[in-house]
């Protein structure tokens, strides 16, 4: 077989069943043979690689498998950087394949050719670069398994040129056997047994629950052990959609956006279950306030979490469903009443909106007249902190955004990946207009695909964070956040043949919905907001998390 090939067989047996990527010389042979294959994956071309890798990351989280993407040697290559970046920041399983130069050709500076497996060394769980043909079967295999494998992860694969047309005969037989070592899981028997004494003794308990638990498929899980327990829940960003938001126990996400209840919660508790978290920057605030007057059980498959942001009382290290599994059949049944109350009068202090034409209206307006199962892709900015504020999740929903590295134009690729995942879904990006400015290229894939996306673009005419930090912290000094370029993002979706709708109004809204044009393809409404509205709470950088700004 070529290596061409091979790639193709591999994929074949991890059942691969869409790729992204984008043609260019050094994977003329691959593409050749995808072309040539009748039971070649499907593959859709973006408009960027950077936005491939976005759509192959925003397929695997909603499929649970590692996305796939396809990149070009050189510039190719180094646009997939940010992609797999933000990939490893999620803990998001990826496999992306890089073509590189012919080996005689390395390390000359020949046309094109990018030390891609150097550079991306530190953003990846691990990368090849493919020096022998006969090599190219287990390396991809085991590819495969190092991306979904413990703590996800993106990889990548760089192989040359004549890698792909080199043959070899490969021994299938051998890769049948799995080629990471299989470990017995430790016995963490008694770590459990002294959380429930410690769930016992507590009288201001609080779940911290992180993205680490859709990971493991302990959504249920961990909903039975907060009922039973009656121990509320705050949500990382990562963690939204773990525990459905109308439920009692529920108090929104926590952190630098989170809910004032919420944030005092965590603040005044006694203990605090940590289950797949990372105890970011942006969720515990001020560094050495967070959980001081806490104990705190961190439980998480990576030990290395464990002590680099927040110290602990005890950790708890392996796959999150089993060890919820585990402590929720001796966990005991409690009633914290007065603690839920004193919680709930917190919320009431807190709970009032506007009227009139505001995110919150908006994002209601839209959460209503979608379907309940619709996936929520977000880029980032003022838009993706009130989607995590104001959006019912639900715990059957995806909600697809990036956490880590914050990667603006994230989202039109990742909703791109997100409706290729469930087709017969609907899929709602909400986006700002300077984020999606970034991507807005894609446009044309959604088009040529007839993708079910509704496109909102909360258009308040400016980067609406940087802008919010500069009016908070620097004295209203707007250096260059405002976006008064005259444009229309309806005309801009008309040209790709997409209907969209200017909106300004809660009416107009309601009437531009009530057509639900986005079931047969993509729909765009620019939602015209003013720069005034801001995302509060707000906690200012380097204080404690229970220092809010409400308004």
């Amino acid at each position: 077989m070529k290596g061409a090939e091979i790639v193709l067989e591999v994929f074949k047996r991890e059942n691969v069943e869409l790729i992204f990527g984008y043609p260019g010389g050094a994977v003329i042979p691959l593409y050749d043979a995808l072309h040539r294959a009748d039971d070649a994956p499907r593959h859709i071309r973006t408009v960027h690689e950077q936005n491939a890798v976005h759509a192959a990351d925003g397929y695997a989280r909603a499929t649970g498998k590692p996305g796939v993407c396809i990149a070009t040697s050189g510039p190719g290559a180094s646009n997939t950087i940010t992609g797999l970046a933000n990939a490893y920041m999620d803990s998001v399983p990826l496999v992306v394949l890089t073509g590189q130069v012919p080996t005689s050709l390395l390390g000359k500076d020949s046309f094109q050719e990018l030390d891609i497996t150097g550079i991306t060394f530190s953003i990846t769980k691990h990368n090849y670069l493919v020096r022998d043909v006969a090599e190219l079967a287990e390396i991809l295999t085991e590819a495969f398994e190092v991306a979904r494998s413990g703590r996800p992860g993106p990889v990548l694969v760089d192989i040359p040129k004549d890698i792909f047309l080199a043959e070899t005969t490969p021994d299938w037989a051998a890769l049948d056997q799995s080629t990471i070592e299989e470990t017995e899981p430790p016995d963490y028997s008694a770590e459990v047994k002294e959380v429930v004494a410690m769930i016992r003794e507590a009288k201001r308990p609080v779940i911290l629950a992180g993205g680490g638990i859709k990971l493991s498929g302990a959504v249920a899980e961990l909903v039975a052990l907060a009922e039973k327990t009656q121990i509320p829940v705050v949500n990382t960003l990562m963690g939204l959609g773990t525990i459905d938001r109308s439920n009692s126990l529920s108090l929104g996400m926590i952190g630098m956006h989170g809910y004032k209840h919420g944030n005092l919660a965590a603040s005044r508790s006694d203990l605090i279950l940590a289950i797949g978290t990372r105890f970011s920057d942006r969720v515990v605030g001020k560094r050495g306030s967070f959980g001081k007057n806490s104990s705190i059980v961190h439980i998480d498959l990576d030990p290395t979490e464990f002590g680099k942001n927040v110290e602990h009382s005890l950790a708890i290290r392996g796959d999150v469903k089993g060890i919820l599994t585990e402590l929720l059949a001796v966990a005991p049944t409690c009633e914290r009443t007065d603690w839920l109350n004193r919680i709930y009068d917190w919320e009431k202090e807190s709970s009032n909106r506007a009227n009139g034409f505001t995110p919150a209206n908006i994002l209601s307006a839209i959460n209503k007249a979608v379907d309940p199962r619709a996936t929520v892709v977000t880029d980032v900015g003022q838009h993706q902190m009130w989607t995590a504020q104001y959006w019912d999740f639900k715990e059957s929903v995806d909600f697809i955004t990036s956490g880590g590295l914050g990667t603006m134009g994230f989202g039109p690729g990742a909703a791109i990946g997100a409706s290729m995942a469930k087709p017969d879904q609907t899929t709602v990006l909400i986006t700002g207009d300077g984020s999606f400015r970034m991507s807005a290229s894609e446009l044309l894939t959604m088009a040529k695909h007839r993708m079910p996306i509704l496109i909102c673009v909360m258009n308040n005419c400016a980067l609406g964070m940087v802008r919010q930090w500069q009016q908070l912290f620097q004295d209203e000094r707007y250096a260059e956040t405002d976006n008064d370029e005259d444009m229309s993002f309806e005309a801009l979706a008309a040209v790709y043949k997409i209907p969209g709708a200017t909106v300004d109004s809660m009416e107009e809204l309601e009437a531009a919905l009530k057509e639900r044009k986005w079931e047969t393809g993509p729909f765009l409404m620019d939602l015209r907001i003013e720069n005034t509205h801001n995302v509060y709470p707000i906690v200012p950088p380097g204080k404690p998390i229970d220092q809010l700004i409400t308004e």
